[in-house]
């Protein structure tokens, strides 16, 4: 598996009580498969996975899977603090019909996050996961960072097809497409640099905005594939407000805001999250206006 192009990690819909809301998921699903997005994740932070019990997640995945249709690819955040425990949920994703897991770094105990835990750690993952293994590393979370001498060891497993990298240090992207396997995907999870990103090499993202412009956010991709690295950069300049407020701004309440506002229910935050307050829902209302046809 090469994994190239844009996919949208989703949101998770909670009704109102905080209540899993699947209904919510099965309404708002196909708005995102008619857009030109390459393919979906589900379960990554901004799936609020961490707020999940793993019977929860395994109905996401599978409800997921059942509207998600073979050819898309469905990639499935499988992370958690015990390797044993990454292992349990790979293996099950992979038989709800997930066809790639996102493992992101294991953070709790981040004194003994050494390059040496990360390779044990992947390494285990991978070995038993029946489908590959997409490592991720979110430094700005998680307060670890997967460095790139670890990365390019990984790389070597033959069930480790790649990396979502979602820090904004292009250098280290540098370092990470240097990997220069060719069976080994980078792909950026910023929008705000995502660029920058292109321009240092990397096979496409893995964007939150993406889920809410994935029009503008593919053809950003697609002009900087063709090499039209000056006709994307205008296109930047216009995501970037949005992406701010979406990422260091608002999070995850302001991605759920922000999809009401383009006729997307995703939900309610699950608490300790809170609802975006009327200031963020007014910001992402007048940064959304920039945009037309931003499914299209």
């Amino acid at each position: 598996m090469h994994l190239t192009g844009v996919f949208a990690p989703l949101p998770t819909p909670f009704d109102e009580d905080g209540d899993l809301d699947l209904p919510r998921f099965r309404a708002a699903l196909p708005r995102w498969l008619a857009s030109p997005l390459t393919g979906v994740v589900v379960l990554g932070t901004n799936g609020e996975a961490g707020l999940l019990t793993d019977e929860e997640a395994e109905r996401v995945i599978g409800e997921a899977r059942a509207i998600v249709p073979a050819g898309r690819p469905l990639i499935a955040g499988t992370a958690r603090e015990s390797t044993r425990a990454a292992i349990q949920a790979a293996t099950r994703a992979a038989a709800l019909g997930a066809d790639a897991v996102l493992v992101r770094t294991p953070c709790f105990f981040k004194g003994q996050m050494t390059g040496a835990a990360f390779e044990r750690h992947y390494r285990a993952v991978a070995d038993a996961s029946p489908i590959p293994v997409l490592l991720y590393n979110f430094t700005a979370a998680t307060g670890v960072n997967l460095q790139p001498d670890t990365v390019r060891t990984l790389a070597a497993h033959p069930n480790i097809v790649g990396i979502k990298e979602s820090g904004s240090d292009i250098a280290q992207i540098a370092d990470l497409v240097a990997v220069g396997s060719p069976a080994f995907s980078v792909l950026a999870g910023s929008a705000s640099t995502f660029h920058a990103a292109l321009a240092a090499g990397v096979d496409g993202g893995i964007l939150a905005l993406a889920g809410l412009v994935p029009g503008p956010c593919v053809r950003l991709f697609e002009l900087a594939r063709a090499g039209r690295m000056d006709d994307a950069r205008p296109l930047q300049r216009q995501l970037l407000p949005l992406a701010r407020l979406i990422s260091t701004g608002y999070g995850v309440p302001g991605l759920k805001a922000a999809l009401r506002l383009v006729g997307i229910d995703a939900g309610w935050p699950r608490q300790p999250l809170a609802p975006a307050p009327d200031v963020a829902i007014e910001a992402l209302r007048q940064a959304l206006h920039t945009f037309e046809d931003a499914f299209a």
